[in-house]
């Protein structure tokens, strides 16, 4: 099972405010449209992306958090 919260760089603990702090910091870096040709940051874009998703829905964190 992948660790959303280390893909993010946040604690277990972050509030929803860092969580989507944290994958705004990581969406821009590894944005496709700015690393066009690079198959490693478009793969660490799409899972911040996912880790986004699940961390940021309340219902899906806490079907994640156990």
């Amino acid at each position: 099972m992948k660790d959303y919260y280390r893909i993010l760089g946040v604690s277990e603990q972050a509030a929803e405010k860092e969580i989507k702090a944290a994958y705004r910091k990581l969406a821009k870096k590894y944005h496709p449209d700015t690393n066009q040709g690079n198959a490693q940051a478009a793969e660490r874009f799409k899972e911040a992306t996912e880790a986004y998703n699940i961390l940021s829905d309340p219902e899906k964190k806490k079907m994640y958090d156990q």
